[in-house]
């Protein structure tokens, strides 16, 4: 799969800006606030419908406009694929195949698979377990519509429940058959839901643990723990068990929603044991992991993006990357960062053609 070409009016900064690609590298060079992050959001945008840095839409408006287009030409499989996605404030996002709007955004996800590594990623290590599911959900759902869909209606029901438990405290009131509605539903989409969580992660870590070893200088232990209430009990009965907690909380304690992954390296949280670059080398192989599961569970090399990833690595783990990528496993690449020539030395050690975009 290649994008051919790009144009963003009214895009972040971005006035009106058109771009033609080259089928391997793509290199957007530039003094810090120039855009160059901005192109790689808006290729993003055109795979998952939205921003991977700012999640309020209308924000992603250029200042003082009311609009913004972002539109994507693609060739995929041999055939040719236009996707445009767009916004006015005031109204709902709206996204574009080959001219015909999507009734429902969950449509489009995985039609164009596309892994981003960038310095934000360190969210998945320093920030809460929903960072981490989130990106559990991401990597699943751009081969299992059906994952998707059960994600989407989990989440739908336990914020129905949430509110009939707010609603019970409220009125001083409780009504259990009610609530066992809620129960009975959570429980067959958190079932299935934990199933291919469970599944993927089998398939997933011996990946990741590869991936690392491939890139870290050291000879360390690295492990993704799956944290679950469901793997000690069921969802029925682990909601059952925590009703009259429930009910003093007011929200739902329980469940697939509380999902954690841990990381660890030498069977220690990363966050605190890990050094910078044991850190960096573990998102980095998690996000390779990520491109090799994908591929092989669509069967297409996803787009990768590489956001500023030379000032926040050494060289030598950035020329192991640009390595990694030198091979015909790998598909389209693009690249932003600073130094147009430090970029030029990077990709010369790779046989692929390039091209590199002053911004």
């Amino acid at each position: 799969m290649i994008l051919k070409s790009l144009s963003l009016l009214n895009y972040k900064n971005f006035e009106s800006q058109s771009f033609t690609f080259n089928d391997k590298i793509n290199c957007f060079v530039g003094n810090n606030g120039v855009g160059k992050t901005n192109v790689l959001d808006a290729i993003y945008h055109l795979s998952f419908g939205k921003s991977y840095f700012n999640p309020i839409a209308s924000q992603n408006i250029k200042h003082g406009e009311q609009f913004f287009v972002v539109n994507g030409e693609y060739d995929k499989l041999d055939n040719s694929e236009k996707i445009v996605v767009s916004l006015k404030k005031g109204q709902k996002k709206v996204i574009k195949r080959n001219g015909k709007a999507y009734e429902k955004f969950s449509d489009h996800i995985g039609f164009l698979p596309l892994v981003i590594i960038s310095p934000a990623d360190r969210d998945l290590i320093i920030e809460g377990s929903s960072t981490r599911r989130k990106f559990i959900d991401s990597v699943i759902s751009q081969s299992d519509k059906a994952y998707l869909e059960d994600v989407i209606n989990y989440n739908k029901i336990v914020t129905q429940r949430n509110s009939l438990l707010k609603y019970f405290a409220l009125n001083n009131t409780f009504n259990k058959d009610t609530l066992e509605v809620y129960d009975s539903q959570l429980h067959t989409f958190g079932h299935r839901i934990f199933e291919k969580r469970q599944a993927f992660l089998e398939v997933f870590v011996p990946i990741f643990k590869a991936r690392y070893k491939a890139i870290s200088s050291g000879d360390e232990t690295v492990d993704l723990l799956y944290k679950s209430d469901l793997l000690e009990n069921t969802l029925e009965v682990l909601l059952k068990n925590c009703i009259n907690k429930d009910k003093a909380l007011q929200y739902t304690s329980a469940g697939t929603h509380k999902d954690d992954l841990e990381f660890t390296i030498e069977s220690h949280p990363i966050k605190k044991f890990g050094s910078q670059g044991q850190q960096k080398s573990f998102l980095i192989a998690l996000k390779l992991a990520q491109f090799d599961f994908i591929k092989t569970q669509s069967g297409v090399s996803p787009i990768l993006l590489l956001d500023d990833i030379f000032d926040k690595l050494d060289e030598q783990r950035v020329s192991k990357i640009i390595k990694l990528v030198d091979d015909e496993n790998f598909g389209q690449l693009f690249i932003s960062d600073t130094h147009a020539d430090r970029t030029e030395k990077a990709i010369k050690q790779v046989h692929q053609s390039y091209e590199i975009y002053n911004l």
